[in-house]
């Protein structure tokens, strides 16, 4: 009877993929110097980062998210679960200020109610699934139900029996909650949200899961792990504990309900008790992820079927309480630098600090005029770049026009400021593309064409949020004389018009 009932759990249908899987980010604040909504953008537009989890609304986060496309999970956080769980009004309010206030111009695509209530909250737990009804009911009478999912993210340990995958189950005291959270899942077409951290299984495994099995690195065959019942091969701890989740919902008789993986990653710096959590290590297991989900290669249960994933996270967070390890899971610094370089050939162009990928900052299409003359003259000028290329006989200088030539300017201080949030902006005339903007023999820094590297320096072009005011220096290119000015303007704050006048009139 039991091998029976295996093979029909084995063979029941589960959900098909209808699409690629992705890699998003979990983005949070917990930075003594928060870089801002406008800076985080930024750098989300640099590495190509189109799906990002936020743990709350935040309105400014969201408004900087706004047109570009980026796919976005906003969260309700634990403290506002009660109100909402109990409250049908509270719970239409809250989607009413933090949803129907951006969309469509932000494009949210799910709301995570709570985060791991059942293992950190469980005194919120019996009202939790109401929580996410009355936000679903909510969405619903706005029409935004087909485009925006309603799900919870889970802590893994609420997995019993882990291994084999197989002989996994939920923790059987939280059925009253489960079965009814699982129908809605199934019932709305939302998935189950997990939060898979390989780290955390291999610290408390004591030497039981070998380091290789949890980074994702190749294992010879005889190493693979082997789940006797289904004699399915686990070459890694990620996928086990998916398939173990999948089992899970099978026990519970739920075969449609896709997973995603809302927090997963590895940390860079631990203290001493935490020896394996290194630069290395978290490089070889966030690289490995990324590829490994991207080929869309599923697991050993479901070949095939996509597990999108969040890496926690973007940024280190150093005001995080607890161990080195908790203030050292991110990707990047709060200035927006690498804290190691991926190694993700083959993935595309997701997170261009893989070497691989490239980045450039060019003109904005449509923009003023003036404004990007003046932020050429910037860029020649207080910025330091090297404009020699634009003049008349050099390789850059054609097509002789303002759009070209800031392009060219902008991407070379860009280039020169390792690509820092926040420095392809220029006061809303600069973008970021992949697309190479060299052509013929003018090869922009930063292409494969040529060695585009800069030394680094601290001072920043004009971003979009900062204030300009007063008299400045200006290096003015004249495309009518071909020959170089001094001359000042007068920036007015929020980015008016600009005064300009000939006050030096020294011809170099």
């Amino acid at each position: 009877m039991a091998l029976l009932l295996l093979f029909f759990l084995l063979t029941v249908p589960v959900v098909s993929a209808d699409e690629d899987a992705f890699i998003g980010v979990n983005i949070g604040t917990a930075l003594s110097d928060m870089p801002s909504p406008t800076q985080v953008v930024a750098l989300l537009k640099a590495q190509n980062i189109r799906h990002v989890r936020l743990y709350d609304a935040d309105r400014a986060m969201l408004h900087a998210l706004a047109n570009t496309g980026i796919r976005v999970t906003v969260s309700v956080p634990n403290e506002q679960l009660l109100g909402i769980g109990q409250s049908n009004a509270t719970a239409a309010n809250w989607v009413a200020r933090n949803v129907i206030a951006h969309v469509p111009a932000t494009n949210i695509t799910a709301i995570a109610v709570g985060s791991e209530i059942l293992t950190t909250l469980p005194n919120a737990a019996p009202v939790l699934v109401s929580a996410l009804k009355f936000i679903h009911s909510a969405l619903v009478a706005s029409n935004l139900d087909g485009q925006i999912k309603v799900s919870t993210p889970q802590s893994s340990s609420i997995i019993l029996d882990s291994f084999p995958p197989s002989q996994a189950f939920f923790n059987r005291s939280w059925d009253p909650v489960m079965v009814p959270l699982l129908k809605f899942l199934q019932s709305t077409g939302s998935y189950f949200m997990l939060n898979v951290y390989p780290y955390y299984d291999y610290m408390q495994s004591n030497g039981v899961i070998p380091l290789d099995y949890a980074l994702f690195r190749p294992l010879p065959p005889n190493k693979e792990a082997v789940d006797a019942n289904t004699l399915l091969h686990y070459t890694n701890v990620f996928d086990a504990i998916v398939d173990a989740a999948y089992f899970s919902m099978s026990y519970l008789n739920f075969t449609k309900i896709p997973i995603f993986v809302t927090e997963s990653g590895w940390p860079s710096k631990g203290d001493s008790s935490e020896p394996d959590a290194t630069l290395d290590n978290a490089n070889t297991y966030n690289s490995n992820l990324i590829r490994h989900v991207l080929n869309n290669t599923g697991t050993p249960k479901h070949p095939g079927i996509v597990v999108s994933t969040y890496i926690y996270e973007l940024y280190n967070e150093d005001s995080r309480p607890g161990p080195v390890s908790e203030k050292n899971w991110g990707l990047f610094d709060a200035n927006g630098m690498p804290v190691y370089t991926l190694h993700l050939t083959g993935a595309g162009t997701l997170l261009a600090n893989d070497t691989t990928n490239q980045t450039f900052c060019v003109a904005k299409e449509g923009a003023d005029p003036k404004m990007l003359q003046a932020a050429l003259d910037w860029a020649c000028g207080p910025g330091k770049v090297d404009c020699s290329f634009l003049l008349q006989g050099q390789p850059c200088y054609e097509p002789d026009n303002v759009v070209a030539h800031s392009t060219y300017a902008f991407n070379a201080y860009f280039q020169k400021m390792a690509k820092s949030p926040g420095t392809c902006d220029f006061k809303g005339v600069a973008t970021i593309t992949t697309s190479d903007p060299s052509h013929g023999s003018c090869i922009f820094p930063g292409s494969a064409g040529r060695n585009g590297t800069f030394p680094n320096t601290t001072s920043l072009a004009p971003s979009s949020n900062s204030s300009t005011s007063g008299c400045h220096s200006v290096y003015f290119y004249d495309n009518l004389r071909h020959t170089q000015f001094w001359f000042s303007w007068r920036g007015v704050k929020g980015g008016g018009q600009v005064d300009w006048s000939n006050s030096h009139g020294v011809v170099f």
